[in-house]
C-alpha cells in the first residue's frame, strides 16, 4: 500500500477508538435508530449524539435517512458491521 492509503485507513481506524462513537456503532448494529433513542440507550445528551453521529457519518460510518423532521441512523454498509463483530469476537478472545 502507498503512504496515502496507510494514512487514510490510519484515519479510518482512529474514528474505531473512541468509546462514545463504538457504543453508537453498535447500537446501529442492532438497526436503524434515531438521536434520541442513541441518547436514551447511551445517557447522552442529543447534542453530544449528534456530534458523534457527524464523525461517523464525515467517515463513511453511518448514513442518515430522514422521516418528517427525524433522522433516523443506520449502519454504512455490510462492512462496518463486520468489523464491529471480528473486534467483538478478537477481545472476546483476549
Amino acid at each position: 500500500m502507498r503512504d496515502e492509503e496507510i494514512t487514510d485507513l490510519a484515519e479510518f481506524f482512529k474514528v474505531f477508538g473512541d468509546p462514545t462513537r463504538l457504543k453508537i456503532l453498535f447500537i446501529l448494529e442492532e438497526g436503524e435508530s434515531s438521536v434520541s433513542e442513541i441518547a436514551s440507550l447511551t445517557g447522552m445528551s442529543q447534542s453530544a449524539i449528534s456530534q458523534q453521529l457527524k464523525i461517523l457519518k464525515t467517515s463513511r460510518l453511518v448514513r442518515p435517512r430522514k422521516e418528517g423532521k427525524s433522522i433516523f441512523y443506520r449502519l454504512c454498509d455490510e462492512h462496518i458491521s463486520r468489523i464491529l463483530s471480528m473486534g467483538k469476537e478478537h477481545y472476546e478472545e483476549l
